[in-house]
């Protein structure tokens, strides 16, 4: 185990200019040819925004757990910061088992360190979360007109979804070259997890016969501390983050092993 942590800071520090190029490379290809080019990172977050936010909050007349007082504005604050997490984990999982397969040209290639790319595209997914950050922050500032310090926590709240969506990551890339089929089903799963995680809701709101499912979710850690942190200026419960970490860094781990001990049969299925 202690061999494998060696092994991915390794290797994180020895590709780190490769990587770096690669991530470069991903965001710059996502928006190849399009005349806006980057301006879509913007776009396309707010304008789900506002989709989500009219039906949940106009059409549905939704509120904010029990909290009748919730404003239009308030309920898309909320609504978006889940959303900024939970699309952090669904880009990178959902790109996942395709990531190998994809790239099948570096496979042939006997020095090209294959266990990057799902970090690449961790990188890719934590830009664009960067960007929704930043619409949100200005959207707090001009709309609200106030920030909280404890905006500068977030980055250790999102610490570990990172590491559970990079383990999961490097265990799907490798499971789908052998199955195929597995990326239908991991489509299914993150459609339905977005529900399935306090992002249109609080905990709070969820029967408490029920709200037991949801602790197992490390997701609604992380969508409940973004909002203690950036919309309430909460500190985050230590409790979760530290729950949230030591699963990260095992689901991160055995990914990582995973990855290693079965990328050997790659290049005989591609």
């Amino acid at each position: 185990m202690l061999g494998s942590v060696k092994s991915i800071i390794s290797s994180i520090i020895i590709n780190k200019s490769l990587t770096k190029q690669l991530v470069k490379r991903e965001i710059k290809g996502r928006y190849k040819g399009s005349y806006l080019g980057l301006l879509w990172s913007f776009i396309t977050p707010i304008f789900m925004l506002i989709i989500y936010t009219f039906v949940f909050s106009v059409i549905f007349q939704a509120k904010w757990g029990n909290n009748a007082d919730t404003n239009k504005l308030e309920f898309a604050l909320l609504l978006f910061s889940g959303l900024l997490v939970f699309n952090v984990f669904a880009e990178i999982i959902s790109r996942a088992p395709s990531i190998i397969t994809s790239n099948a040209n570096y496979v042939k290639k006997v020095v090209f360190p294959l266990e990057i790319l799902p970090i690449v595209s961790l990188g890719s997914a934590l830009f664009h979360a960067f960007i929704s950050l930043i619409v949100l922050i200005l959207s707090m500032f001009l709309l609200i007109g106030t920030l909280h310090w404890t905006i500068i926590l977030f980055p250790l709240v999102l610490l570990p979804i990172c590491l559970i969506s990079l383990g999961l990551s490097w265990f799907l890339a490798s499971l789908g070259v052998y199955i195929r089929d597995i990326g239908q089903v991991i489509n299914i799963i993150v459609s339905a997890l977005m529900f399935l995680s306090p992002i249109f809701y609080p905990i709070s709101a969820i029967p408490k016969e029920m709200q037991f499912l949801y602790y197992f979710n490390p997701i609604s850690y992380a969508v409940e501390d973004t909002r203690r942190t950036i919309i309430w200026g909460q500190l985050p419960h230590w409790n979760w983050l530290g729950y949230g970490m030591l699963v990260g860094i095992v689901v991160a781990l055995f990914g990582y092993i995973w990855f290693k001990k079965t990328r050997k049969g790659f290049a005989d299925v591609l």
